[in-house]
């Protein structure tokens, strides 16, 4: 059995599958189909609930590079004071400025490819505030 057919599920079709792996995190969750407003339809909630694969693909590779990005901006912090510190020498203090400007760079390439800005990499932590600084602050 191939991991296309594991992933089709039992009925044999992707939706089948889609519906199954829904199925299973409810239960690893607990949570319960929310209850229609009307009766015939999907509530509103339900209905937010549904993506599409290009919606699900962008959100994931967002989640991703922010996580990398906040990596990016702690080591270059942990640089700099070792710098600060005098703990590098100066062969160090240059392989640790062209890996974190090329870094920098590739970010921003990634961040091109899928249509973000650094900005929108910057999660909102509600009353905490901005998850990264604000223009490397």
């Amino acid at each position: 059995m191939t991991e296309d057919d594991r992933a089709r599920g039992a009925q044999g079709t992707p939706a089948a599958a889609a519906e199954e792996v829904a199925r299973a995190a409810a239960r690893a969750f607990g949570l319960s189909p929310a209850p229609p407003e009307d009766g015939r339809g999907p509530s509103a909630t339900a209905q937010r609930l549904h993506t599409d694969p290009d919606t699900v693909e962008r959100d994931l590779i967002k989640l991703v590079l922010t996580i990398v990005e906040l990596l990016r901006q702690l080591m270059e912090r942990t640089a700099i004071h070792r710098v600060e510190q005098g703990d590098l020498s100066e062969l160090q203090e240059e392989r640790i400025g062209m890996t974190l400007m090329i870094l920098n760079e590739r970010m921003t390439e990634l961040c091109d490819r899928y249509g973000l800005t650094m900005d929108d990499l910057n999660l909102d932590l509600g009353p905490l505030g901005s998850l990264l600084p604000h223009n490397g602050a």
